[in-house]
Protein backbone atom coordinates (compact mmCIF):
# COMPACT_ATOMS: atom_id res chain seq x y z
CA UNK A 1 0.00 0.00 0.00
CA UNK A 2 1.38 3.80 -0.83
CA UNK A 3 0.66 5.78 3.15
CA UNK A 4 0.97 9.22 3.42
CA UNK A 5 1.91 10.72 6.35
CA UNK A 6 0.95 14.39 6.88
CA UNK A 7 1.73 16.50 9.30
CA UNK A 8 -0.43 19.99 10.00
CA UNK A 9 3.01 22.24 10.51
CA UNK A 10 3.42 25.42 11.23
CA UNK A 11 2.81 28.20 14.02
CA UNK A 12 -0.91 29.95 13.88
CA UNK A 13 -2.29 33.39 15.32
CA UNK A 14 -5.47 34.70 14.94
CA UNK A 15 -4.76 38.29 16.45
CA UNK A 16 -3.87 40.23 13.04
CA UNK A 17 -2.05 42.99 15.09
CA UNK A 18 0.05 40.57 17.19
CA UNK A 19 0.73 39.25 13.88
CA UNK A 20 2.10 41.94 12.31
CA UNK A 21 4.45 42.83 15.33
CA UNK A 22 5.80 39.45 14.33
CA UNK A 23 7.05 40.85 11.28
CA UNK A 24 8.85 43.59 12.72
CA UNK A 25 10.58 41.78 15.86
CA UNK A 26 12.98 39.61 15.02
CA UNK A 27 13.30 37.84 18.69
CA UNK A 28 9.89 37.48 18.40
CA UNK A 29 9.76 35.11 15.08
CA UNK A 30 12.75 33.17 15.98
CA UNK A 31 11.46 30.65 18.28
CA UNK A 32 8.51 30.46 16.20
CA UNK A 33 10.15 29.61 13.30
CA UNK A 34 12.06 26.94 15.06
CA UNK A 35 8.84 25.52 16.22
CA UNK A 36 7.29 25.46 12.82
CA UNK A 37 10.35 23.90 10.80
CA UNK A 38 10.06 20.43 13.17
CA UNK A 39 9.01 17.49 11.47
CA UNK A 40 6.37 15.16 12.79
CA UNK A 41 8.42 12.94 15.08
CA UNK A 42 5.14 11.32 15.80
CA UNK A 43 4.17 10.35 12.17
CA UNK A 44 7.84 9.44 11.91
CA UNK A 45 7.87 6.82 14.31
CA UNK A 46 4.76 5.51 12.85
CA UNK A 47 6.34 4.82 9.86
CA UNK A 48 9.33 3.28 11.71
CA UNK A 49 7.14 0.61 12.95
CA UNK A 50 4.92 0.13 9.49
CA UNK A 51 6.32 -2.97 7.84
CA UNK A 52 8.92 -2.37 4.94
CA UNK A 53 6.76 -3.85 2.03
CA UNK A 54 4.78 -0.69 1.77
CA UNK A 55 5.52 2.86 -0.09
CA UNK A 56 5.68 5.51 2.72
CA UNK A 57 5.41 9.40 2.10
CA UNK A 58 6.06 12.04 4.60
CA UNK A 59 4.30 15.42 3.86
CA UNK A 60 4.14 18.76 5.13
CA UNK A 61 1.10 21.08 4.85
CA UNK A 62 2.48 24.55 6.58
CA UNK A 63 -0.18 26.13 4.23
CA UNK A 64 -3.32 24.08 3.51
CA UNK A 65 -2.66 23.48 -0.10
CA UNK A 66 -6.08 22.83 -1.68
CA UNK A 67 -4.76 22.91 -5.37
CA UNK A 68 -5.30 20.98 -8.04
CA UNK A 69 -2.20 19.11 -8.26
CA UNK A 70 -2.35 18.44 -4.71
CA UNK A 71 -5.59 16.70 -4.95
CA UNK A 72 -4.48 14.70 -7.41
CA UNK A 73 -1.25 13.39 -5.31
CA UNK A 74 -3.47 12.64 -2.34
CA UNK A 75 -5.72 10.71 -4.41
CA UNK A 76 -2.81 8.36 -5.53
CA UNK A 77 -2.54 7.16 -1.71
CA UNK A 78 -4.03 3.72 0.03
CA UNK A 79 -4.13 5.42 3.05
CA UNK A 80 -3.41 9.34 4.73
CA UNK A 81 -2.31 9.63 8.34
CA UNK A 82 -2.87 13.19 9.60
CA UNK A 83 -1.35 14.51 13.33
CA UNK A 84 -2.10 18.13 13.69
CA UNK A 85 -2.48 20.54 16.58
CA UNK A 86 -5.46 21.92 18.49
CA UNK A 87 -4.61 25.63 16.27
CA UNK A 88 -4.53 23.54 12.99
CA UNK A 89 -7.53 21.15 13.50
CA UNK A 90 -9.60 22.90 11.39
CA UNK A 91 -7.85 23.20 8.51
CA UNK A 92 -6.24 19.22 9.39
CA UNK A 93 -10.52 18.21 9.31
CA UNK A 94 -10.82 20.48 5.96
CA UNK A 95 -7.89 18.43 4.83
CA UNK A 96 -9.38 15.32 5.69
CA UNK A 97 -12.98 15.62 4.61
CA UNK A 98 -11.48 16.58 0.77
CA UNK A 99 -9.25 13.53 1.03
CA UNK A 100 -12.31 11.12 1.23
CA UNK A 101 -14.32 12.56 -0.79
CA UNK A 102 -11.13 11.59 -3.32
CA UNK A 103 -12.15 7.70 -2.10
CA UNK A 104 -8.57 7.56 0.17
CA UNK A 105 -9.42 6.71 3.82
CA UNK A 106 -7.72 9.06 6.54
CA UNK A 107 -6.91 7.89 10.05
CA UNK A 108 -6.61 10.75 12.63
CA UNK A 109 -4.28 11.32 15.74
CA UNK A 110 -2.70 13.50 18.24
CA UNK A 111 -3.09 14.97 21.27
CA UNK A 112 -5.85 16.93 20.34
CA UNK A 113 -7.78 13.83 18.20
CA UNK A 114 -7.01 11.99 21.54
CA UNK A 115 -8.93 14.43 24.23
CA UNK A 116 -11.96 14.53 21.28
CA UNK A 117 -12.16 11.61 18.86
CA UNK A 118 -16.06 11.97 18.64
CA UNK A 119 -15.79 15.49 17.21
CA UNK A 120 -12.55 14.05 14.84
CA UNK A 121 -14.37 10.98 13.86
CA UNK A 122 -16.89 13.48 11.92
CA UNK A 123 -13.72 14.05 9.51
CA UNK A 124 -12.16 10.89 9.22
CA UNK A 125 -12.38 6.76 8.76
CA UNK A 126 -10.47 6.22 11.95
CA UNK A 127 -9.09 7.74 15.25
CA UNK A 128 -6.39 6.70 17.18
CA UNK A 129 -6.65 7.62 20.67
CA UNK A 130 -3.80 7.68 23.12
CA UNK A 131 -0.08 6.29 22.06
CA UNK A 132 0.17 5.52 18.55
CA UNK A 133 2.56 2.86 18.74
CA UNK A 134 -0.03 0.71 20.34
CA UNK A 135 -2.82 0.74 17.49
CA UNK A 136 -0.74 1.15 14.26
CA UNK A 137 -0.21 -2.39 13.23
CA UNK A 138 -3.33 -3.08 14.19
CA UNK A 139 -4.44 0.17 11.76
CA UNK A 140 -2.66 -1.35 8.89
CA UNK A 141 -3.66 -4.53 9.40
CA UNK A 142 -7.32 -3.79 9.68
CA UNK A 143 -7.27 -1.56 6.54
CA UNK A 144 -5.85 -4.54 4.27
CA UNK A 145 -8.43 -6.61 5.31
CA UNK A 146 -11.49 -4.22 4.14
CA UNK A 147 -12.56 -3.67 8.24
CA UNK A 148 -10.96 -0.59 9.32
CA UNK A 149 -12.41 0.43 12.71
CA UNK A 150 -14.00 4.01 13.32
CA UNK A 151 -11.29 3.69 16.89
CA UNK A 152 -8.81 2.43 18.05
CA UNK A 153 -6.52 2.64 20.94
CA UNK A 154 -7.90 4.22 24.99
CA UNK A 155 -6.41 6.65 26.89
CA UNK A 156 -5.40 5.13 29.75
CA UNK A 157 -3.06 2.23 27.55
CA UNK A 158 0.77 2.44 28.39
CA UNK A 159 3.32 1.76 26.05
CA UNK A 160 6.60 0.34 27.13
CA UNK A 161 9.56 2.90 25.49
CA UNK A 162 11.46 -0.33 25.65
CA UNK A 163 9.53 -1.34 22.53
CA UNK A 164 10.45 2.03 20.69
CA UNK A 165 10.46 1.67 16.78
CA UNK A 166 13.43 3.78 14.81
CA UNK A 167 11.98 6.72 13.37
CA UNK A 168 11.75 6.68 9.35
CA UNK A 169 14.16 9.59 9.49
CA UNK A 170 14.79 8.83 5.69
CA UNK A 171 11.49 10.13 4.77
CA UNK A 172 12.62 13.82 5.59
CA UNK A 173 13.81 16.31 2.86
CA UNK A 174 16.82 17.19 6.12
CA UNK A 175 17.79 20.16 3.83
CA UNK A 176 14.31 21.55 4.73
CA UNK A 177 14.63 21.60 8.85
CA UNK A 178 17.54 23.22 11.14
CA UNK A 179 16.93 20.92 13.58
CA UNK A 180 15.49 17.29 14.04
CA UNK A 181 13.83 15.65 17.31
CA UNK A 182 14.83 12.57 18.87
CA UNK A 183 12.90 11.64 22.20
CA UNK A 184 14.21 10.15 25.22
CA UNK A 185 11.00 10.46 28.04
CA UNK A 186 7.58 10.85 27.74
CA UNK A 187 5.57 12.82 30.84
CA UNK A 188 6.67 15.18 33.42
CA UNK A 189 6.53 14.75 37.33
CA UNK A 190 4.84 18.30 37.92
CA UNK A 191 1.63 17.84 35.82
CA UNK A 192 1.15 21.20 35.50
CA UNK A 193 -3.04 22.30 35.12
CA UNK A 194 -2.32 24.11 31.59
CA UNK A 195 0.20 21.33 30.45
CA UNK A 196 -1.06 19.73 26.66
CA UNK A 197 1.76 17.65 26.36
CA UNK A 198 2.71 13.94 26.47
CA UNK A 199 0.98 14.33 30.19
CA UNK A 200 -2.33 14.06 27.90
CA UNK A 201 -1.17 10.21 26.51
CA UNK A 202 0.73 8.73 29.44
CA UNK A 203 0.08 8.44 33.08
CA UNK A 204 3.15 8.49 34.39
CA UNK A 205 7.09 9.50 33.51
CA UNK A 206 8.88 7.38 31.09
CA UNK A 207 12.19 6.57 29.87
CA UNK A 208 13.57 5.83 26.45
CA UNK A 209 16.85 3.18 27.01
CA UNK A 210 19.48 5.36 26.62
CA UNK A 211 20.74 2.77 23.53
CA UNK A 212 17.41 3.12 21.32
CA UNK A 213 18.37 6.95 21.98
CA UNK A 214 21.87 7.13 21.16
CA UNK A 215 20.82 4.60 18.00
CA UNK A 216 18.39 7.39 16.60
CA UNK A 217 21.40 9.75 17.02
CA UNK A 218 23.64 7.71 14.91
CA UNK A 219 20.72 7.76 12.48
CA UNK A 220 20.24 11.03 11.87
CA UNK A 221 24.02 11.29 12.00
CA UNK A 222 24.63 8.70 8.49
CA UNK A 223 21.75 11.63 6.78
CA UNK A 224 23.04 14.71 8.47
CA UNK A 225 27.08 14.89 9.41
CA UNK A 226 26.45 17.56 12.20
CA UNK A 227 23.00 17.88 13.41
CA UNK A 228 21.34 20.11 16.09
CA UNK A 229 19.17 17.85 17.83
CA UNK A 230 16.08 19.04 19.93
CA UNK A 231 15.10 16.40 22.46
CA UNK A 232 11.17 16.32 22.51
CA UNK A 233 10.62 16.01 26.21
CA UNK A 234 7.98 17.98 27.95
CA UNK A 235 11.21 17.59 31.35
CA UNK A 236 13.98 16.06 30.33
CA UNK A 237 16.73 15.72 33.66
CA UNK A 238 13.81 14.20 35.93
CA UNK A 239 16.16 11.02 35.93
CA UNK A 240 19.57 12.60 36.67
CA UNK A 241 21.27 9.35 36.99
CA UNK A 242 20.00 8.31 33.34
CA UNK A 243 21.40 11.80 32.08
CA UNK A 244 24.84 11.44 34.02
CA UNK A 245 25.35 7.75 31.93
CA UNK A 246 24.01 9.36 28.45
CA UNK A 247 25.57 12.50 28.23
CA UNK A 248 29.45 11.11 27.56
CA UNK A 249 27.78 9.28 24.74
CA UNK A 250 26.31 12.28 23.20
CA UNK A 251 29.59 14.20 23.55
CA UNK A 252 31.44 11.66 21.39
CA UNK A 253 28.66 11.71 18.85
CA UNK A 254 29.51 15.82 18.51
CA UNK A 255 26.36 17.26 17.98
CA UNK A 256 24.83 20.52 18.82
CA UNK A 257 21.11 20.04 21.41
CA UNK A 258 18.53 21.69 23.01
CA UNK A 259 15.95 20.65 25.39
CA UNK A 260 13.10 21.43 28.11
CA UNK A 261 14.26 21.10 31.92
CA UNK A 262 12.91 22.28 35.15
CA UNK A 263 15.36 24.44 37.00
CA UNK A 264 16.80 21.73 39.31
CA UNK A 265 19.21 20.90 37.14
CA UNK A 266 21.03 24.23 38.41
CA UNK A 267 21.32 22.68 41.54
CA UNK A 268 23.32 19.42 40.21
CA UNK A 269 27.26 21.15 39.19
CA UNK A 270 28.35 17.58 37.66
CA UNK A 271 25.04 17.43 35.73
CA UNK A 272 25.87 20.87 34.20
CA UNK A 273 29.74 20.34 33.67
CA UNK A 274 28.54 17.21 31.19
CA UNK A 275 25.65 19.36 29.75
CA UNK A 276 28.14 21.96 28.40
CA UNK A 277 30.88 19.04 27.39
CA UNK A 278 28.22 17.36 25.47
CA UNK A 279 27.23 20.07 23.20
CA UNK A 280 23.82 21.28 25.55
CA UNK A 281 23.49 24.54 23.67
CA UNK A 282 20.53 25.86 25.07
CA UNK A 283 17.38 24.96 27.62
CA UNK A 284 14.05 25.98 27.80
CA UNK A 285 12.61 26.27 31.34
CA UNK A 286 9.26 27.03 32.44
CA UNK A 287 9.26 29.42 34.86
CA UNK A 288 5.65 30.51 34.10
CA UNK A 289 5.30 33.86 36.35
CA UNK A 290 7.78 35.35 38.68
CA UNK A 291 4.54 35.82 41.38
CA UNK A 292 4.53 32.93 44.22
CA UNK A 293 0.68 33.32 44.44
CA UNK A 294 0.05 33.25 41.05
CA UNK A 295 1.87 30.05 40.56
CA UNK A 296 0.08 28.25 43.85
CA UNK A 297 -1.67 25.72 42.84
CA UNK A 298 -0.44 25.44 39.15
CA UNK A 299 0.81 21.59 39.65
CA UNK A 300 -1.82 19.53 39.84
CA UNK A 301 0.51 17.11 42.15
CA UNK A 302 2.39 19.56 44.39
CA UNK A 303 3.64 22.97 44.49
CA UNK A 304 6.90 23.03 43.17
CA UNK A 305 7.58 25.39 41.43
CA UNK A 306 5.64 27.79 44.03
CA UNK A 307 8.15 27.04 46.12
CA UNK A 308 11.41 27.58 43.77
CA UNK A 309 10.29 31.06 42.85
CA UNK A 310 12.97 32.98 45.35
CA UNK A 311 15.62 30.65 43.44
CA UNK A 312 15.18 31.66 40.02
CA UNK A 313 17.75 34.59 39.58
CA UNK A 314 20.51 32.38 41.39
CA UNK A 315 19.34 29.37 38.93
CA UNK A 316 19.64 31.32 35.90
CA UNK A 317 23.08 33.02 36.79
CA UNK A 318 24.33 28.98 38.01
CA UNK A 319 23.04 27.40 34.38
CA UNK A 320 24.09 30.14 32.28
CA UNK A 321 27.55 30.31 33.84
CA UNK A 322 28.20 27.28 32.11
CA UNK A 323 27.90 28.42 28.75
CA UNK A 324 24.32 26.89 28.25
CA UNK A 325 21.79 29.69 27.70
CA UNK A 326 18.41 29.61 29.28
CA UNK A 327 14.97 30.07 27.47
CA UNK A 328 13.26 31.60 30.34
CA UNK A 329 9.38 30.91 29.31
CA UNK A 330 6.06 32.69 31.25
CA UNK A 331 2.60 32.13 31.09
CA UNK A 332 0.59 35.92 30.88
CA UNK A 333 -3.37 35.77 32.02
CA UNK A 334 -2.93 33.09 35.01
CA UNK A 335 -5.72 34.26 37.39
CA UNK A 336 -3.91 35.73 40.23
CA UNK A 337 -2.27 38.50 37.38
CA UNK A 338 -3.45 41.85 36.64
CA UNK A 339 -1.87 44.39 34.51
CA UNK A 340 0.86 45.09 37.02
CA UNK A 341 2.47 41.63 35.25
CA UNK A 342 3.86 43.01 32.21
CA UNK A 343 6.25 45.19 33.85
CA UNK A 344 6.99 42.56 36.33
CA UNK A 345 7.73 39.84 33.71
CA UNK A 346 10.05 42.77 31.93
CA UNK A 347 11.95 43.57 34.98
CA UNK A 348 12.66 40.19 35.64
CA UNK A 349 13.72 39.50 32.38
CA UNK A 350 16.18 42.32 32.01
CA UNK A 351 17.71 41.56 35.94
CA UNK A 352 17.67 38.03 35.35
CA UNK A 353 20.52 37.95 32.21
CA UNK A 354 18.45 35.82 30.33
CA UNK A 355 19.41 34.90 26.69
CA UNK A 356 16.52 34.07 25.44
CA UNK A 357 12.79 34.81 26.59
CA UNK A 358 9.45 32.96 25.27
CA UNK A 359 6.09 35.02 26.54
CA UNK A 360 2.56 33.18 26.28
CA UNK A 361 -0.87 33.75 27.03
CA UNK A 362 -2.64 31.05 29.14
CA UNK A 363 -4.43 28.65 26.66
CA UNK A 364 -7.00 26.22 27.79
CA UNK A 365 -6.22 23.19 25.46
CA UNK A 366 -8.93 20.35 25.11
CA UNK A 367 -8.48 17.63 27.64
CA UNK A 368 -6.39 19.46 29.97
CA UNK A 369 -7.26 20.53 33.42
CA UNK A 370 -7.27 24.11 32.84
CA UNK A 371 -9.97 23.60 30.07
CA UNK A 372 -12.21 21.61 32.65
CA UNK A 373 -12.14 23.96 35.28
CA UNK A 374 -12.66 27.14 32.69
CA UNK A 375 -15.15 24.99 30.96
CA UNK A 376 -17.00 24.72 34.31
CA UNK A 377 -16.32 28.45 35.59
CA UNK A 378 -17.91 29.39 32.19
CA UNK A 379 -14.79 31.38 31.48
CA UNK A 380 -14.60 29.66 27.71
CA UNK A 381 -15.47 32.92 25.58
CA UNK A 382 -16.09 30.65 22.55
CA UNK A 383 -16.14 26.74 22.73
CA UNK A 384 -14.57 25.20 19.94
CA UNK A 385 -12.73 27.76 18.34
CA UNK A 386 -9.91 25.39 18.78
CA UNK A 387 -7.94 28.04 15.77
CA UNK A 388 -7.36 30.10 19.09
CA UNK A 389 -5.71 27.67 20.84
CA UNK A 390 -2.03 29.23 19.26
CA UNK A 391 -0.48 30.66 23.15
CA UNK A 392 -1.18 33.99 21.21
CA UNK A 393 -4.49 34.42 21.27
CA UNK A 394 -7.23 34.91 23.98
CA UNK A 395 -10.45 32.75 24.33
CA UNK A 396 -11.03 32.58 27.80
CA UNK A 397 -12.13 35.90 30.61
CA UNK A 398 -9.34 36.52 32.43
CA UNK A 399 -10.21 37.33 36.18
CA UNK A 400 -8.30 40.07 37.50
CA UNK A 401 -8.01 41.82 34.09
CA UNK A 402 -10.36 42.58 31.21
CA UNK A 403 -9.65 41.23 27.92
CA UNK A 404 -8.10 43.93 26.49
CA UNK A 405 -5.83 44.96 29.29
CA UNK A 406 -4.69 41.41 28.49
CA UNK A 407 -4.51 41.59 24.44
CA UNK A 408 -2.77 44.84 25.13
CA UNK A 409 -0.46 44.25 27.56
CA UNK A 410 0.84 41.47 25.67
CA UNK A 411 1.27 42.89 22.87
CA UNK A 412 3.29 45.76 24.66
CA UNK A 413 5.22 43.41 26.58
CA UNK A 414 5.90 41.78 23.32
CA UNK A 415 7.21 44.87 21.79
CA UNK A 416 9.85 45.98 24.63
CA UNK A 417 11.35 42.13 25.16
CA UNK A 418 11.61 41.33 21.29
CA UNK A 419 12.60 44.56 19.85
CA UNK A 420 16.21 44.16 18.72
CA UNK A 421 18.23 46.24 21.19
CA UNK A 422 16.51 44.39 23.90
CA UNK A 423 17.39 40.71 22.50
CA UNK A 424 21.03 41.94 21.47
CA UNK A 425 21.32 43.54 25.14
CA UNK A 426 20.30 40.76 26.26
CA UNK A 427 22.66 38.49 24.70
CA UNK A 428 25.73 40.97 25.04
CA UNK A 429 25.05 40.63 28.63
CA UNK A 430 25.33 36.68 28.42
CA UNK A 431 28.53 36.92 26.55
CA UNK A 432 30.05 39.17 28.63
CA UNK A 433 28.82 37.58 32.04
CA UNK A 434 30.35 34.28 30.46
CA UNK A 435 34.17 36.31 29.65
CA UNK A 436 34.02 37.25 33.01
CA UNK A 437 33.54 34.00 34.98
CA UNK A 438 35.83 32.04 32.67
CA UNK A 439 38.64 34.86 33.61
CA UNK A 440 37.56 33.92 36.61
CA UNK A 441 37.89 30.13 36.67
CA UNK A 442 41.42 30.51 34.53
CA UNK A 443 42.67 32.98 37.82
CA UNK A 444 42.32 30.44 40.02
Amino acid sequence: MKIGFVAMSGVRACDEELLQLGLTLPGFVERSKVIASLPSLGLLTLAGMTPAEHDLHYLEMAELDLSQKMQELLGTFDLIAISSYSAQIHEAYQLADLIRAHGVPVVMGGLHVSSLPQEAKWHCDAVVIGEGELSWLEVIKDLEAGSLQPFYGVSDAEFDLSEAPMPAFELLDIDNYNRLTVQTSRGCSHRCEFCASSVLLTARYKQKPAAKVLAEIDKIKELWEHPFIEFADDNSFVNKHYWKQLLPELKKRKIRWFTETDLSISQDPELLRLLRDSGCAQVLIGFESVSQPALDGLEMKHNWKANQVHTYLEAINTIQSYGISVNGCFILGLDDHDPTVFDQVYNFVDESGLHEVQITIQTAFPGTPLYRRMKAENRIVEDGAWQKCTLFDINFRPRNMTHRQLSSGFKQLSTRLYSDECTQRRRRKFKSRLREIVKARVAA
